[in-house]
Protein backbone atom coordinates (compact mmCIF):
# COMPACT_ATOMS: atom_id res chain seq x y z
CA UNK A 1 0.00 0.00 0.00
CA UNK A 2 1.35 3.43 -1.08
CA UNK A 3 1.28 6.60 1.04
CA UNK A 4 -1.99 7.52 -1.11
CA UNK A 5 -3.49 4.46 -0.76
CA UNK A 6 -3.90 5.01 2.69
CA UNK A 7 -6.60 6.63 4.70
CA UNK A 8 -5.99 10.65 5.35
CA UNK A 9 -5.80 10.11 8.76
CA UNK A 10 -2.84 8.12 8.54
CA UNK A 11 -1.30 9.91 5.99
CA UNK A 12 -1.89 13.36 7.36
CA UNK A 13 -1.31 15.58 10.86
CA UNK A 14 -4.40 16.43 11.96
CA UNK A 15 -3.18 20.10 11.37
CA UNK A 16 -3.05 19.26 7.71
CA UNK A 17 -6.70 18.34 7.39
CA UNK A 18 -9.25 20.11 5.52
CA UNK A 19 -12.28 21.34 7.11
CA UNK A 20 -14.13 18.15 5.80
CA UNK A 21 -11.73 15.74 6.99
CA UNK A 22 -11.48 17.47 10.49
CA UNK A 23 -15.42 17.28 10.78
CA UNK A 24 -15.49 13.52 9.55
CA UNK A 25 -12.68 12.50 12.81
CA UNK A 26 -15.77 13.03 15.13
CA UNK A 27 -17.10 9.29 15.72
CA UNK A 28 -20.53 10.78 17.05
CA UNK A 29 -20.18 9.27 20.82
CA UNK A 30 -21.65 12.79 22.53
CA UNK A 31 -18.83 12.79 24.93
CA UNK A 32 -17.49 16.06 24.39
CA UNK A 33 -21.68 17.20 24.98
CA UNK A 34 -21.42 16.24 28.64
CA UNK A 35 -21.23 18.65 31.40
CA UNK A 36 -17.51 18.82 32.38
CA UNK A 37 -16.07 20.07 36.19
CA UNK A 38 -12.22 21.66 36.58
CA UNK A 39 -10.90 22.97 40.09
CA UNK A 40 -8.75 25.93 38.46
CA UNK A 41 -6.51 25.64 41.73
CA UNK A 42 -5.75 21.96 40.52
CA UNK A 43 -1.73 21.42 39.12
CA UNK A 44 -3.21 18.55 37.45
CA UNK A 45 -5.83 20.59 35.35
CA UNK A 46 -7.59 17.25 36.01
CA UNK A 47 -11.37 17.51 33.93
CA UNK A 48 -14.11 15.75 35.33
CA UNK A 49 -17.32 14.38 33.29
CA UNK A 50 -20.44 14.14 34.67
CA UNK A 51 -23.68 11.76 32.94
CA UNK A 52 -25.36 15.78 32.42
CA UNK A 53 -25.55 15.89 28.81
CA UNK A 54 -25.98 19.54 27.02
CA UNK A 55 -29.74 20.11 26.34
CA UNK A 56 -28.79 20.64 22.53
CA UNK A 57 -28.08 16.80 22.50
CA UNK A 58 -30.07 14.72 20.75
CA UNK A 59 -30.23 11.86 22.90
CA UNK A 60 -31.98 9.05 20.73
CA UNK A 61 -28.93 9.89 17.81
CA UNK A 62 -25.95 11.08 20.18
CA UNK A 63 -26.00 14.64 17.28
CA UNK A 64 -26.71 18.00 18.27
CA UNK A 65 -30.07 19.45 17.53
CA UNK A 66 -28.18 22.26 16.17
CA UNK A 67 -25.07 22.13 15.40
CA UNK A 68 -24.30 25.29 13.11
CA UNK A 69 -25.55 27.87 15.71
CA UNK A 70 -24.70 25.65 19.25
CA UNK A 71 -21.94 28.39 19.78
CA UNK A 72 -24.11 30.98 19.39
CA UNK A 73 -26.85 28.92 21.76
CA UNK A 74 -24.61 27.23 24.20
CA UNK A 75 -22.18 29.91 24.71
CA UNK A 76 -19.66 26.94 26.44
CA UNK A 77 -20.17 24.58 23.74
CA UNK A 78 -16.53 22.52 22.67
CA UNK A 79 -14.90 23.71 19.59
CA UNK A 80 -12.13 21.55 18.59
CA UNK A 81 -9.70 23.15 16.42
CA UNK A 82 -6.52 21.70 15.33
CA UNK A 83 -5.10 24.99 16.53
CA UNK A 84 -6.19 23.92 20.13
CA UNK A 85 -3.91 20.45 20.01
CA UNK A 86 -2.19 21.22 22.68
CA UNK A 87 -5.47 20.70 25.10
CA UNK A 88 -6.43 18.05 23.77
CA UNK A 89 -5.61 16.11 26.91
CA UNK A 90 -9.07 16.54 28.60
CA UNK A 91 -10.93 14.55 25.79
CA UNK A 92 -11.98 10.96 26.63
CA UNK A 93 -9.45 8.47 25.21
CA UNK A 94 -11.89 7.01 22.53
CA UNK A 95 -11.94 10.52 21.09
CA UNK A 96 -10.40 10.28 17.46
CA UNK A 97 -8.90 14.09 18.19
CA UNK A 98 -7.06 13.01 21.09
CA UNK A 99 -6.05 9.63 19.58
CA UNK A 100 -4.47 10.82 16.53
CA UNK A 101 -2.85 13.80 18.61
CA UNK A 102 -1.41 11.12 20.45
CA UNK A 103 0.34 9.05 17.43
CA UNK A 104 -2.55 6.56 18.07
CA UNK A 105 -5.18 4.82 15.08
CA UNK A 106 -9.06 5.26 14.84
CA UNK A 107 -10.07 2.15 16.85
CA UNK A 108 -11.60 -0.48 15.20
CA UNK A 109 -15.67 0.97 15.78
CA UNK A 110 -15.15 4.30 14.67
CA UNK A 111 -17.26 5.25 11.61
CA UNK A 112 -14.75 5.98 9.19
CA UNK A 113 -13.54 2.58 9.91
CA UNK A 114 -16.56 0.63 9.85
CA UNK A 115 -18.61 2.89 6.92
CA UNK A 116 -21.56 3.31 9.36
CA UNK A 117 -21.94 6.28 11.14
CA UNK A 118 -23.60 4.60 14.04
CA UNK A 119 -20.97 2.39 15.08
CA UNK A 120 -20.17 4.69 17.91
CA UNK A 121 -23.45 4.09 19.47
CA UNK A 122 -23.94 0.53 18.16
CA UNK A 123 -20.56 -0.15 20.20
CA UNK A 124 -21.43 1.56 23.09
CA UNK A 125 -18.62 3.82 23.00
CA UNK A 126 -21.53 6.78 23.15
CA UNK A 127 -23.83 8.53 26.04
CA UNK A 128 -26.83 7.00 24.92
CA UNK A 129 -28.58 5.44 27.47
CA UNK A 130 -25.96 6.78 30.09
CA UNK A 131 -26.54 10.20 29.88
CA UNK A 132 -28.93 12.54 30.47
CA UNK A 133 -30.52 16.41 30.19
CA UNK A 134 -29.29 19.06 32.95
CA UNK A 135 -32.55 20.30 33.03
CA UNK A 136 -32.42 22.98 35.75
CA UNK A 137 -30.27 21.60 37.98
CA UNK A 138 -28.37 23.63 39.62
CA UNK A 139 -24.19 23.49 39.41
CA UNK A 140 -23.65 23.12 42.72
CA UNK A 141 -25.45 19.55 42.39
CA UNK A 142 -23.17 18.83 39.04
CA UNK A 143 -20.40 17.21 41.39
CA UNK A 144 -23.39 14.56 42.32
CA UNK A 145 -23.21 13.43 38.57
CA UNK A 146 -19.47 13.08 38.12
CA UNK A 147 -19.08 9.51 36.51
CA UNK A 148 -15.53 7.83 35.23
CA UNK A 149 -17.29 6.02 32.11
CA UNK A 150 -16.48 8.44 29.90
CA UNK A 151 -12.96 8.05 30.16
CA UNK A 152 -12.52 4.54 29.48
CA UNK A 153 -10.26 3.44 26.57
CA UNK A 154 -11.30 1.22 23.99
CA UNK A 155 -8.89 -1.04 21.63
Amino acid sequence: MTDDDRPFWRRKRLSEMTPDEWESLCDGCAKCCLQKLSDEDDPDDMVYYTDLACDLLDMGTCRCGNYTQRHELVPTCVWLKPEDLEEFHWLPATCAYRRLAEGRDLPAWHPLVTGDPDSARKSGYSVQGRARHVANLAEEQWPEHIVDWPMEESD
